[in-house]
């Protein structure tokens, strides 16, 4: 009997196996139909603390606002006289181009002023010399005039001489790049033996700007741009940490209204949105805050209609 039971039981392993297959198909579907609870965020997002306000997004900037140094010379960078982070003066040396071409010119056009002021001082006594001889009937008056005209070319001689002497020193000390205000150096990616072209570049090669205090360039969506007063209420929370805050004191409005260039990805953001400009100022104190960061900016506004 035992041969007849297998057969029996064999028939019934493939009806079993294709059950058991749609069960765990139908369990893999409704697991996998679940959605996955968003994770909770670190920090809770900042709230606006005005019943009526305009909202935008900042970012940190210097208060002299960051100034991009170039050169109007180009050519290899011999020196640098600063460090990332350093403070400067104005006046004080930043970096400086390889000024040997130079340095041999200005040497040239000061040896060309010694020998213009030779000539000048020999055509000086020649003038003199045939002065007195004109009037003592020795020299002709022709003569004299000559001698005068030479006297005055030599003066121009050396007028020029004494020109490009000064246009050589300029360009020398041209070649060192120096701060235009007290500031702090922001971004440093020169190095030496670098060939550095004139005019600006981008990314800039050195960044400066002063940070005592800071400023905070809010965009202000031009929709929004008309609820906008001077010198109201207006808090900042650091982008992804609102425990990070401080509040703003109103500096000035950017007359002209821009394209908006800081696009965030939102589905309902236009690429044809125009904002207000708006600079504030703060003190950096404590706060982890540096030049370059976001900021979610929260301003009070008089009017309540379309609060965002």
């Amino acid at each position: 009997m035992n041969p007849p039971t297998n057969r029996a039981l064999s028939r019934f392993i493939p009806p079993l196996l294709a059950l058991a297959g749609i069960i765990f198909a139908i369990v893999s579907s409704i697991q996998g139909a679940r959605s996955t609870p968003p994770a909770a965020p670190l920090v809770a997002p900042p709230a606006a603390p005005f019943e009526s306000f305009v909202a935008g997004a900042g970012i940190v900037e210097a208060s002299t606002e960051n100034i991009s140094i170039g050169t109007g010379l180009p050519g290899v960078i011999a020196k640098i006289h600063v460090a990332l982070g350093s403070v400067v003066r104005p006046g004080d040396p930043l970096f400086t181009i390889d000024d040997r071409s130079q340095l041999a010119t200005v040497a040239v056009r000061r040896a060309a002023v010694q020998y213009a002021k030779a000539q000048l001082a020999d055509s000086s006594n020649q003038l003199s010399l045939g002065t007195r001889l004109t009037s003592k009937k020795v020299l002709s008056i022709e003569e004299r005039d000559n001698r005068r005209f030479a006297f005055q070319k030599a003066e121009a001689q050396l007028a020029q001489a004494e020109a490009d002497l000064l246009s050589a020193t300029t360009d020398l000390d041209r070649l060192t790049v120096r701060a235009p205000v007290e500031a702090q150096i922001l971004q440093l990616k020169l190095h030496l033996g670098e060939f550095m072209p004139a005019g600006a570049l981008s990314p800039p090669l050195l960044l400066l700007g002063s940070l005592t205090p800071l400023h905070l360039r809010v965009d202000i969506d031009e929709n929004d741009a008309w609820r906008m007063e001077a010198h109201t209420e207006a808090v900042a929370y650091l982008r992804g940490n609102s425990q990070v805050h401080t509040i703003l004191h109103f500096v000035r409005f950017e007359p002209y209204v821009v394209p908006k260039v800081s696009l965030t990805g939102s589905s309902t953001e236009r690429v044809d949105t125009r904002v207000l400009q708006v600079i504030y100022r703060f003190e950096r104190g404590a706060l982890p805050i540096n030049p370059g960061q976001q900021m979610d900016v929260y301003i009070s506004s008089p009017n309540p209609l379309a609060t965002r």
